[in-house]
This record gives structure tokens, sequence and C-alpha cells, in this order.
């Protein structure tokens, strides 16, 4: 991708959102919450692009969730929702599957985020892409509560 346009309307890592999650009383992963920098939702079919590192290592698409709605979707299936709507306003969880979760304290997250203007065409077939990526550190406190979701 040659160009791509960026708005910083707001940082997508949202701090004081990481935590760990928890299935039947063991950590089954970790989660955080993300948003739009954008000055207007979208349907999450417009994402064309999703890849999260964290501590520099890649994690695997298929053991993220991107909940929105009160809803839960694999990374595979957000080209397809063309009637989810991502309200700018309305922060996502991310949800990474990882039997013990990660470690307290510091690490480093960085989100690949692009997706596309559905009504700022650039051609025949393409669409104007935005850059939503993020970079920044987060922070694991230390809890003792247990939750089943």
């Amino acid at each position: 991708m040659a160009y791509a346009m960026r708005i910083n309307f707001t940082d997508v890592l949202r701090d004081g959102t990481l935590r760990h999650f928890y299935l039947d009383g063991k950590k089954a992963g970790y989660q955080f919450d993300i948003r739009l920098s954008y000055y207007r939702g979208h349907f999450l079919s417009v994402i064309d692009e999703f890849e999260l590192k964290v501590d520099g290592k890649v994690v695997d698409n298929e053991r993220i969730m991107f909940c929105l709605n009160g809803k839960e979707f694999g990374i595979s299936q957000l080209h397809d929702l063309v009637s989810e709507f991502w309200c700018v306003t309305d922060p996502a969880t991310i949800k990474v599957i990882q039997p013990g979760s990660i470690s307290d304290g510091e690490h480093e997250f960085d989100l690949k985020l692009m997706f596309h203007s559905p009504y700022m065409p650039i051609s025949d077939t393409d669409y104007m892409p935005v850059d939503g990526c993020d970079k920044k550190t987060l922070v694991m406190e230390h809890e003792e509560t247990v939750t089943n979701e």
C-alpha cells in the first residue's frame, strides 16, 4: 500500500483496559479495548488488515476474538460483517486466547488496523485506505478477582 489516510482523534489502544479473562476459574487469556481513531463509525466489513504483536511476537489471528455490540467474532469473519456497525465512540474488546494469560507488568502492544473508507473511492475498484494502527505499552495489573465470562 503506497499511501493511507491517518486521522488521530483518539488512541486506538486504550490505557487501563488490559486484564485477564477467566473460564471455569482459570486464566484463559487476556483482553483489552480498542477504539476507532476516525471521525465516524464503520461496518466491520471495511477492515482490511488486523494484526497484533505483543512484546514483538505476532499473535495468531486464530487466537483473537473481536468483541463488539455484545457479540464475539473471529478475525477471519470481519470482512463478511456488512451489517455489524462499530460506532466511533464505542470500544471494541479484543480477547486473546492464551491459557495462563500473560504476566503482570508492562507489555508492548503493536496493533495493525487498516480499513478503507467506503465512501471515498480512489478508482473504479479501490477505496481510500485508512491507517488505524497504534503502538503502546499496556500494563497488566495484578488482580485476584476471578470472573466467569
